[in-house]
């Protein structure tokens, strides 16, 4: 079975900074607690998770995460991203908020979720709103990823923060027009800028730490990476994290077409605290994203927890492996509307199973410094 391998001058993200809450990690697990504390079935389960987290393909516990995707549309065509090859960019019908209402209300067990897909959120309109707000009420943390292109209208910055998610990523993949626009196509850098500013300035008004600014480095934008904490600073952010990592979304084809603008093994371990230093200057804290120096087969540790504690909800109500598939057409492991007995089933059973024998999925391989041994 084909190995995928770290390239060998890969920056040992270890001993770099690595992405943390943008609120902080106490304020992350003071949230957790509170959401453990909600409710003795959602402490039960979590206890069971803790004993039973990679002991087995067959597990006595519900999912303790979600990626739930309310909207599979956008309005950008990112050139790194599959929904640009989808027709309109788009793929499914939005998720309704009673469908969201109900899969939480079953999901009993979850205490952390990541609302957002292959797709933009805010196009679903005050609905999004609405799902932070179900989902906030019983202390479950909430994290959401936005190009920040609709922030501006119908004073969706001041709606956002004031439904009071966790966290609020937003896309920056350009440090100046002409990067931007060609790498998020679609898009208008001036316009993207200038709502960046309106959200941080609200999130300073109101005292709270919401957001943080993501970069997907590749080739055409490996040049501008100091320019980027300038940016961050400039734009009211105050948290950056570099990704260094190009999904294939587990399709050979997006492998093939990534690979062309990967930068892995680029960006030297010194040109990294350079920016580090250069964002403590400016009040920026810099961190970096790596996904394959983190999966490895060889010991259940080191596998990746999305089989035993986490899935992605796509918005047609799909099970799907994980944000770096990202839709049921490349994996579908079961119906969402009954997502315990998806869960608990054959299907996820042999999924797991694949994971703890090191007999890899194609799919996974991406994230994985290799896939043939067992752990």
């Amino acid at each position: 079975m084909q190995e995928t391998v770290s390239h060998p001058d890969a920056v040992a993200l270890p001993v770099l900074p690595t992405p943390q809450p943008s609120a902080g990690v106490e304020a992350y697990r003071r949230e957790r607690e509170l959401a453990l504390a909600h409710t003795s079935r959602r402490r039960e389960n979590w206890e069971r998770y803790l004993r039973g987290r990679f002991g087995g393909e067959d597990i006595d516990y519900l999912p303790v995460k979600l990626d739930i995707e309310n909207v599979s549309r956008c309005n950008f065509r990112c050139r790194m991203c599959q929904v640009s090859d989808w027709p309109k960019g788009r793929r499914a019908a939005d998720m309704s908020l009673d469908d969201f209402k109900h899969l939480l209300d079953e999901q009993y067990g979850v205490v952390e979720i990541k609302l957002q897909g292959m797709g933009e959120p805010l196009l679903q309109g005050d609905a999004v709103f609405d799902m932070i707000r179900h989902a906030r009420s019983s202390h479950i943390w909430v994290r959401t990823t936005t190009n920040a292109s609709l922030l501006h209208l119908h004073d969706n910055h001041r709606k956002l923060i004031d439904a009071d998610p966790n966290e609020v990523q937003i896309s920056i993949d350009g440090a100046d027009r002409a990067v931007f626009e060609a790498i998020r196509r679609g898009s208008v850098f001036e316009r993207v800028v200038a709502n960046c500013r309106l959200i941080n300035a609200y999130c300073d008004e109101r005292g709270v730490s919401r957001t943080k600014m993501w970069v997907v480095v590749q080739r055409d934008n490996l040049h501008q990476l100091s320019d980027f904490v300038e940016l961050a600073a400039a734009m009211g952010f105050h948290d950056l994290t570099f990704s260094l990592t190009l999904t294939d979304w587990g399709q050979k084809e997006w492998r093939e077409r990534n690979d062309e603008i990967l930068v892995d093994g680029k960006v030297s371990e010194e040109a990294c605290w350079n920016l580090v230093e250069r964002g403590r200057a400016l009040g920026v804290a810099v961190s970096f994203w790596r996904v394959t120096e983190k999966y490895d087969t060889r010991r259940r540790e080191t596998l990746c927890p999305w089989p035993f504690e986490r899935l992605y909800v796509s918005s047609d109500l799909r099970a799907v492996p994980c944000c770096t598939v990202g839709t049921p057409e490349a994996s579908d492991l079961g119906d969402a509307r009954e997502l315990t007995a998806a869960w608990t089933g054959e299907t996820y059973r042999q999924f797991r199973r694949a994971h703890l024998n090191g007999d890899l999925p194609e799919i996974c391989h991406g994230c994985y410094r290799n896939g043939s041994e067992p752990a």
